[in-house]
């Protein structure tokens, strides 16, 4: 008897997202079936549902590239793992692993590269496969839908951080506290540089003070460059995660002479500078994509044992299209976590005792 598994499925660019009953996959060589227990839902999943970016994923998909659960099955020559893993499953899904990317770590700039919830199908089920060699192993004792953010939103902005090399007592400004940036302002604390929070909703910037940020500025009412440069002599290194341009022609503003500015809020528009002052002032612009499975594993034991808590909105699947709806209005304060049930540490009491729950 053919074993289901509910999944929510996008079959048309725009439309609502349909549940629907479909096979559980079977894991092919180096693959792992993942039963998963928590799937974080981000900004991309919307894109890819709405067929917003240039390169369209194949329809019909399941999105999402947050997921976290325990490995029930073993495809053809897989070692690494064992069936009981807590592992994630990223958006890298895969890569070619020989290209010069791939081996200078730079992994998630390979052309050959595969990814979960957009050319592949992700974690919007009750089971997803994984290529054993990139599915992420989740640290003991995490909580698995307090991490699932991590494998997206938290390593995104860890490495962007690491991107600005700013170092331990210098200032950084985050610029968007959402999803993206209340990680960051958590990451940065840790990291020892001193934050300044910059949003236009003061309830925002409220909560960015609760977490850590140094002082808040609202964009809407202060130009937040003269006001960084006025009281700090402008910042080491800003962190961009609204999908604004003009968040980016501000953040350009709140560098000092020497400073980085980083993107990472998607955004289909241009972004101009004065190349005079870009020169004389020595300053870097970089974009930031993801991170590297080196770059995930520091990510989450940044995370493990609670030291970064992404703050979560749990749901159930069947309320996907609901959230989407939030998150096009723009509202959202932290992330949602799709809850499939199931324990919630990893590798606690209740870890998984067979290869597959049917068996």
């Amino acid at each position: 008897m053919e074993r289901t598994m509910k999944a929510a499925v996008v079959r048309a660019f725009g439309a609502p997202l349909e549940i629907e009953d479909r096979p559980v996959p079977k894991p092919g060589p180096g693959q792992v079936l993942v039963r998963i227990r928590a799937s974080g839902v981000c900004h991309t999943d919307l894109h890819a549902a709405d067929g917003d970016w240039p390169v369209k994923p194949r329809l019909p998909l399941v999105p999402g590239h947050e997921g976290v659960g325990f490995v029930v099955e073993l495809g053809e020559g897989v070692e690494r793992l064992k069936v009981g893993d807590c592992v994630g499953i990223a958006w890298l899904h895969s890569a070619c692993g020989v290209c010069e990317y791939c081996t200078s770590g730079w992994e998630t700039l390979c052309k050959c590269q595969t990814n979960t919830g957009y050319s592949v199908d992700g974690t919007f089920a009750e089971y997803a496969l994984a290529d054993a060699d990139y599915a992420i192993p989740i640290p003991e004792g995490s909580n698995l839908l307090e991490i699932a953010p991590i494998l997206c939103a938290g390593v995104t902005v860890y490495n962007a951080l690491r991107r600005t090399e700013a170092r331990k007592g210098d200032w950084v400004a985050i610029s968007g506290i959402g999803g993206l940036g209340h990680m960051a302002i958590q990451y940065a604390r840790l990291m020892g540089l001193q934050v300044c929070a910059v949003d236009i909703d003061d309830e925002k910037l409220e909560f960015a003070e609760e977490l850590g940020a140094a002082f808040a500025i609202n964009a809407r009412t202060v130009d937040p460059g003269e006001a960084l440069k006025e009281r700090i002599g402008g910042a080491h290194g800003a962190l961009v995660t609204a999908a604004s341009v003009r968040a980016y022609e501000q953040a350009y503003r709140m560098v000092r002479p020497g400073g980085c500015m980083v993107m990472i809020g998607l955004s289909d528009g241009e972004l101009k500078v004065p190349i005079y002052d870009t020169v004389i002032n020595a300053v870097t612009i970089r974009g930031s994509v993801v991170g590297s499975r080196r770059v995930m594993r520091e990510a989450m034991e940044f995370a493990a044992h609670g030291r970064i808590k992404a703050a979560i909105h749990r749901r159930p699947l069947e309320d996907i299209n609901r959230i989407f709806e939030e998150l096009h209005q723009g509202t959202v304060e932290g992330r949602f976590v799709i809850d499939f049930g199931g324990p919630d540490l990893a590798y606690d009491e209740n870890r998984i005792p067979s290869p597959m729950p049917w068996a």
